[in-house]
């Protein structure tokens, strides 16, 4: 049961508190294995209250939660929504590795304003224990580092319920891009409760739904869909590291067969991964059939994905109907469109040169190029899109490809700090009809018959001759032709060459087949180059061979083709061999 009074996070978590004390709330998984610390909504509820009051003795309005995987950033978040002051969810992927995170947390911290870091003492104990760590981030180490793993739970009885208006921020939501200067998407208690709500309803959520999920919390659908939902809706969440996923990926599938899960999900990638990683001994214990709501989201849903992973795993009863894939972006806190309970996915065949001109049109002969797009469900809740063009601003024609815009009650207020961005991206109206104001998605797409079809970002669309390309369909092409190129191993984007664009391509090759690399013989180079002229009519100018783990990803395994693409250019990414038609350089 979900009260309609809810007005904000907190009231969910009170009743929970209330109607479903005992009940177990949250398990992490040791290891994404062995079960470790549970918390129930009772204790959540208290462990928060005595945290909200230390935070207000604090006196700080903007921290910076940076925790590793486990359970004590949910009591962080809570307590800052009791303690009516705006969290910033942070990234920490391991408690090893502080270090690699300072840049990213720095530039964080530095455009939120963040007056103070939330973290636990392991944590912060390493962190300053670092002899370079004031020398490579002196702002991270001037701010204040507070231990909330010291709280004394007998303060949670001085606390003392704050009404905490709907239109309040309730959390900043750094989106996971690949620029140096991130944008905050200030989210409020309404966008929230809304957006929850759409989730639960098309999920058709109950008591009996059990979550499992491995994505990291700082990322929107790890956060929401993996955290705030399950305390929303009543459920149970089981939660494991994505390191421990992506060390052994047969352990998110264990952890769905073990405790009988319902709900669980990430990008696409991940299912590629469980298709490449998981050995037919490790399939032998698998049992899917509860499974029934398997999101996929975040980055391009590929047809060939979702079927590799049905013929792989049916025989472990998944079900075809459980996948559903979804889109949606920070900037309108999470979901904006999904697939439903019994539908199965939708797949488009369009031709492929139709498509480079901005045309969705079916092949007219079979020996036509072709692209298959996945459907990323239709709309509800209030939840409006439309197709425009994004350079006259028009609304497009029913079979003509253009920016997504959204319009609906979880679209955020905008980006904090930052005017100018706010009203590009978020007051969006119609040059003709002065329709608005919509939500600028920077993505491409195309409705139809009221499914929406995601086909790029426009910053990544490569114009080659006057043709689009989108990134992910050539990615595609270049790791079906060679054993040693992994689905998510490969970046495909634009240089400029003589003053016109031309492909690049960055290659990541499997640590097992990369010992010796000159054997990657030109005959396999010419094998790739020949693949992408056959199937999309162009060339590689730029063919880069680096190291396992080299292409940058965000904490969720999202590629950061852009960021790549500075790193290839002013040669801080790590290659090993580049081809190019100018000639071979090392």
């Amino acid at each position: 049961m979900i009260p309609n009074q809810f007005r904000t996070l907190a009231d969910a978590l009170r009743y929970r508190a209330e109607t479903q004390a005992f009940e177990a709330a949250y398990t992490f998984l040791n290891d994404g294995e062995a079960e470790g610390r549970t918390i129930t909504y009772r204790d959540l509820d208290f462990q928060s209250r005595a945290l909200a009051v230390m935070l207000r003795d604090w006196r700080i309005q903007r921290p910076l939660l940076v925790y590793p995987p486990g359970l004590d950033f949910i009591v962080s978040f809570f307590a800052c929504i009791y303690a009516r002051i705006t969290p910033v969810p942070a990234g920490l992927a391991h408690i090893m590795r502080v270090g690699r995170s300072l840049t990213r947390l720095a530039a964080v911290a530095r455009d939120a304003d963040a007056d103070a870091v939330l973290s636990v003492t392991r944590v912060i104990d390493r962190a300053f224990t670092d002899p370079d760590f004031m020398n490579r981030s002196q702002e991270l180490g001037r701010m204040r580092w507070l231990a909330t793993d010291r709280c004394d739970e007998a303060l949670g009885a001085c606390y003392q319920d704050a009404l905490l208006p709907s239109d309040m921020p309730a959390f900043i939501q750094y989106t996971s891009g690949s620029t140096s200067i991130p944008k905050g998407v200030v989210v409020t208690h309404r966008n929230l409760l809304h957006n929850l709500s759409y989730c639960n309803e098309v999920e058709e959520n109950g008591r009996d739904t059990i979550s499992v999920s491995w994505l990291p919390h700082s990322h929107d659908m790890g956060l929401i869909e993996a955290i705030l939902l399950p305390t929303f809706a009543g459920y149970r969440a089981y939660l494991m590291s994505p390191a421990s996923f992506l060390r052994r990926p047969a352990r998110w599938l264990e952890a769905i067969t073990r405790f009988r899960a319902t709900n669980s999900g990430g990008p696409n990638f991940a299912f590629d991964l469980c298709v490449e990683k998981i050995s037919a001994e490790e399939q032998e214990n698998l049992d899917l059939t509860s499974w029934r709501v398997a999101y996929n989201g975040s980055e391009t849903i590929r047809s060939e994905t979702l079927l590799r992973f049905r013929q792989r795993f049916e025989r472990s009863g998944f079900r075809w109907n459980a996948f559903y894939p979804v889109y949606g972006l920070a900037e309108s806190t999470l979901l904006v469109s999904s697939g439903h309970a019994a539908d199965v996915p939708v797949v488009r065949e369009l031709d492929a040169q139709a498509l480079g001109r901005g045309i969705v049109a079916a092949p007219q002969h079979r020996t036509a190029k072709t692209i298959s797009v996945v459907a990323s469900g239709r709309t509800q809740s209030h939840t409006r899109i439309v197709i425009a063009d994004p350079e006259t601003l028009v609304k497009c024609g029913a079979n003509e490809v253009g920016e997504i815009w959204i319009a609906g009650p979880s679209v955020a207020n905008g980006y904090w700090q930052k005017p100018a961005e706010t009203e590009a991206a978020f007051h969006a109206y119609f040059e003709d009809s002065q329709d608005g104001p919509f939500l600028r998605t920077g993505d491409l797409g195309f409705l139809s018959d009221g499914q929406l079809f995601v086909t790029g970002r426009i910053k990544d669309v490569i114009n080659i001759r006057g043709f689009k390309h989108y990134p992910q369909d050539i990615e595609h092409t270049v790791s079906q032709s060679h054993a040693a190129i992994l689905m998510s191993g490969c970046a495909a984007f634009a240089v400029d060459g003589d003053g016109t664009e031309q492909l690049a391509v960055v290659i990541e090759v499997l640590p097992k087949l990369s010992q010796d690399f000159d054997d990657w013989s030109d005959q396999a180079i010419t094998a790739i180059q020949s693949a992408v002229t056959e199937r999309h009519g162009i060339r590689i100018q730029s063919l880069a061979l680096a190291p396992y783990g080299s292409i940058p990803k965000t904490t969720s395994g999202k590629l950061q083709r852009q960021l790549c693409r500075r790193w290839f250019i002013d040669g801080s990414l790590q290659t090993v061999r580049i081809w190019s038609h100018d000639g071979e350089r090392a």
